[in-house]
């Protein structure tokens, strides 16, 4: 019997670069991680090469395909990385230099797409056709993905929801906080982690990370309490505006803030005054694979079992 075909899929991040293997069943087979060569596109280029060197030698089955989840994505129009957190990588063919020091064809998407991918395969998302991931982080980003497949877009930037402004603001939300897009109120300066703590510090004058103020609302504070119920409100107005345009089967939240509980009972629960329809259907989950979900997604950029030799 011919062994599965491997899936190898990495998730390049700004501090490290993590990798896995799947069969073709979804099972993973192996796992590294080694620190990003931060400021040096050789030196990335070689860490991953060497990384899946390693996952290979490991799974112990032979060449694998190669999906690489990045902070960006590549334009359609250059070939290039764009929009990318780790600067070192805009401007450069990082699909084809992969694609030649590996002798493989190589897919990159960008992480949050990678998120939503993995959700939708065998996670949180994996009973429904259509998929919106949503990642609640140090910024604010998100993914589609229906039928199984990424929708990126022709200008690749297809579930870029956090650049959109905050729906039906408040007269204390007008203009907004600015954004280092170059706009002013944008989604992400809301529903962010810094976007969460940023608003509880102008509110209680009280300089507190976002995994704090969701302690203290834990334990009664009414304080951080009361942010976190500005905070549901907001992400049930935003996402809304997904539901309105796109009317996924299932959200699924990642990132650092989706840990917050009450999100999933407070946002559905909101919902039905913002979305245009009289029932709302979707349902809001939390992610199955956490946060190993961009790398899975990585390895899931090859749809089906192949291999590329």
């Amino acid at each position: 019997m011919t062994p599965s075909p491997l899936r190898i899929g990495i998730d390049l991040g700004g501090t490290k670069i993590e990798g896995l293997v799947l069969d073709g069943t979804g099972a993973e087979r192996a796992r590294r991680r080694v620190a990003t060569p931060r400021g040096d596109y050789a030196a990335t280029l070689k860490a991953i090469v060497d990384l899946v060197g390693a996952l290979e030698q490991a799974a112990g089955r032979g060449r694998a395909s190669v999906g690489v989840g990045i902070p960006g994505t590549v334009s359609p129009a250059t070939g290039l990385v764009k929009n990318a957190n780790s600067t070192w990588l805009i401007g450069r063919p990082l699909d084809s230099d992969l694609a030649d020091a590996l002798d493989r064809p190589v897919r990159l998407a960008n992480d949050a797409d990678c998120f939503a991918l993995s959700e939708a395969s065998d996670g949180a998302g994996a009973d429904a056709r259509s998929v919106f991931g949503v990642i609640l982080g140090t910024g604010v980003g998100g993914g589609i993905v229906v039928d199984g497949r990424v929708v990126s877009g022709p200008n690749a930037i297809g579930g870029e929801w956090g650049h959109n402004p905050l729906p039906w603001p408040r007269d204390d939300e007008r203009p907004g906080r600015a954004c280092y897009c170059g706009l002013h109120g944008c989604i992400e300066t809301f529903l962010s982690g810094p976007g969460l703590s940023a608003d509880h510090a102008a509110v209680t004058g009280d300089s507190l990370p976002a995994e704090t103020i969701a302690a203290q609302a834990a334990t009664g504070d009414p304080e951080a309490r009361a942010t976190l119920d500005r905070y549901a409100d907001r992400l049930a107005r935003a996402t809304a505006t997904i539901l309105n345009v796109l009317d996924p089967e299932v959200v699924v939240l990642g990132g650092g803030l989706s840990n917050i509980q009450l999100l999933y009972d407070a946002v559905p629960q909101a919902w039905p005054r913002w979305v245009f329809s009289d029932t709302v259907a979707t349902r809001l989950r939390p992610p199955r694979h956490g946060d190993s979900s961009g790398v899975r997604g990585a390895a899931w950029l090859w749809p089906a079992p192949v291999d590329p030799a």
